[in-house]
């Protein structure tokens, strides 16, 4: 041991054989497995595996972008934007112009850039891979015709830039709540995508004039713009759009801060030929703007007014007497202090031809001003007034002196449940259909009213109006000499099973869309009129009501030939009992709402499902 361990390795040294002779080997054989001799060096192994790696991984993007741009087919190109990352980068890089195709593929490629297809991408789906994947792979499938981006700040340059070169056959472009996007994105549209005829931009903080006037410039096929919460566009895209945009019949502008007079100004007076729709909200234009529409607004058939605070009656008063709106058949007014007595009847008299009149959260509009707007407008036909508290029973009564069709009233609380003198009112014989919603003060008195001046009703919406009974809405069925085709009497809470079983016997032979939801009066007996009665009833809502499995029963054994909506949701009294019932009925139902029906269990609805597959099933 001694000599081991002062051993230096410089005296003494083995003299007897190699290491792998005959014993050393059988000393290591022990001790690990044998292995046989390596007869190729590292070297030319490393050599080998470089040999095996595909050859064209090592060309440059130039090269490949040569050999992409000359694949047979949209299918060869597809395949190969599956290979890797890199290779999808270089096809969506490919202009379809700059695409080499031999004369077989001719016919196709006329085929592909007609733009048949739709893409809508969403939230996390919504990334630049995904649109360059989208770019490549269209093309060859009809063309992209339309194209929504929506919430998602994962989508930048790149990605548009490759639908941009890929979809030259683009015409909808609809980006809402997308902050990465900006003027780069929508220039490179501009130059690549020149059919593009509907823009919509909603809530795109980083888009600002530039990009709207390169969208202008090079797009002269734009027909419908729309810009929403857009905070750095202004004027200067407005008078670009004008200047550049010759074929414009639809523009929308909401909440855009930048925009103001000089903008609407400019569009209006210059498309006055050609624009037809115009919606304008929560913007900063005076009186100046609204009498410009009124004067220039030769064209215009639809018009929506929103939240305009800084117009007053004088703006107002000026569009109708302007007698520019010619033209217009549709007119919205919403939260608008400028809207008076005074100027509504000037918009009366100054829209000869307005059918459709909607004002809503107009406060200093009161009976008077009712009255004489509809004595002035003498083609109006739809006429509907919400949460205007001013206007009262006297003013609905005598706007119905004129010759409309349609009347709706939601949330007028200055409506009250007073006796009128009929004497003095004439019919309404042109009214088809009725809607009063959520108004607290409408009672049976005024509904009478109602029933002996409107006979020729068929369709009648009475909802949330806790102040009427089957007293007042009983004469009013009986008065209606047409026949009611569709009946909404839902959230009434004091109408029994009596109101609909005359109902039924009354209009049974026209009636095909019946809602009867939250009648918590409302029984099987209701169900077993109904059976007896609606030959042709197709939509039925009895959801919230008091039936049971045995009202089922008499409907599933019931005349109607073609009942294909029915709904029992949030009935609590329905059980596993009314299966059988289902399964007979769903014979012609398409559309079965059996929600919070907690006495059903989850076995009896695979049960439905299997056996109803064409029926649409909530549960």
């Amino acid at each position: 041991m001694p000599a081991l361990v002062n051993y230096r390795g410089d005296d003494d040294y083995h003299t007897g054989g190699s290491l792998c002779s005959k014993d050393s080997t059988r000393l290591l054989s022990v001790y690990s497995p044998p292995c046989k001799r390596q007869r190729i060096s590292d070297s030319y192994i490393l050599f080998f595996e470089q040999e095996k790696k595909p050859s064209i991984e090592i060309l440059p993007d130039e090269i490949l972008y040569e050999i992409f741009r000359r694949l047979p087919c949209g299918q060869a190109r597809s395949a190969s934007a599956c290979v890797s990352t890199r290779w999808l980068t270089v096809l969506s890089n490919v202009r379809a112009s700059e695409m080499v195709h031999g004369s077989s593929n001719d016919t196709e490629m006329v085929q592909e850039n007609d733009g048949f297809l739709t893409r809508c991408l969403d939230g996390k789906k919504a990334t630049d891979c995904r649109l360059q994947s989208v770019a490549v792979g269209t093309s060859a499938r009809g063309g992209l015709g339309k194209l929504s981006v929506r919430g998602s700040n994962k989508v930048t340059k790149l990605g548009f830039t490759a639908i941009a070169r890929g979809c030259p056959s683009l015409k909808v472009l609809s980006l809402w709540n997308v902050p990465s996007i900006g003027d780069e994105s929508l220039i490179e549209i501009s130059k690549e995508c020149r059919l593009l005829e509907k823009l919509d931009l909603s809530h795109c903080h980083s888009v600002s004039n530039k990009g709207i006037a390169a969208i202008a410039q090079n797009c002269p096929n734009l027909s419908s713009l729309t810009i929403e919460s857009c905070k750095n566009i202004g004027n200067e895209s407005l008078e670009a759009v004008a200047r550049c945009c010759p074929n414009l019949e639809s523009i929308t502008i909401k909440d855009c801060p930048n925009v103001g007079d000089q903008g609407i100004a400019t569009l209006l007076s210059t498309l006055s030929l050609v624009l037809k729709k115009v919606k304008l909200q929560s913007l900063n234009i005076t009186d100046f703007s609204l009498a410009v529409i009124g004067h220039y607004g030769k064209s215009i058939t639809n018009l929506s007014l929103t939240g305009l605070q800084i117009a007053s009656q004088k703006g107002f008063w000026a569009m109708g007497n302007a007698k520019g709106l010619q033209s217009l058949t549709s007119l919205s007014v919403v939260s608008c202090y400028g809207i008076t007595d005074l100027s509504l009847e000037a918009i009366g008299n100054g829209c000869g031809f307005l059918k459709q009149m909607l004002v809503k959260k107009c406060c200093f509009v009161s009976d008077r001003g009712l009255v004489s707007f509809t004595e002035a407008a003498k083609s109006l036909e739809c006429l509907q007034l919400e949460e205007c508290n001013r206007i009262s029973e006297q003013g609905i009564l005598g706007a119905l002196k004129s010759n409309l069709k349609s009347l709706t009233i939601v949330k007028c609380m200055g409506i009250k449940d007073s006796a009128q003198e009929t004497s003095v009112l004439t019919q309404c014989v042109s009214l088809r259909s009725l809607s009063i919603k959520d108004c607290i003060g409408f009672g049976n008195t005024i509904l009478a009213i109602f029933g002996s001046l409107c006979p020729q009703l068929q369709s009648l919406e009475l909802s949330g109006l806790c102040g009427i009974t089957d007293s007042g809405l009983s004469p009013l069925l009986e008065n209606c000499e047409a026949g009611l085709v569709k009946v909404n009497i839902s959230n009434c809470l004091n109408l029994t099973d009596k109101v609909v079983v005359d109902l039924a016997r009354i209009h049974g032979g026209t009636l095909e869309i019946l809602n009867l939801e939250g009648g918590r009066r409302i029984t099987d007996e209701s169900l077993v009129a109904i059976a007896d009665n609606c030959l042709l009833l197709n939509d039925l809502d009895v959801s919230k009501c008091c039936i049971t499995d045995n009202g089922l029963s008499c409907l599933s054994e019931g005349v109607q030939i073609n009942l294909q909506i029915l709904s029992v949701s949030g009935c609590s009294k329905i059980s596993n009992k009314s299966v059988p019932f289902f399964k007979k009925l769903g014979q012609t139902l398409v559309g079965l709402n059996i929600q919070q029906c907690n006495l059903i269990s989850s076995s009896a609805v695979d049960s439905l499902v299997e056996n109803l597959w064409r029926c649409d099933i909530l549960y």
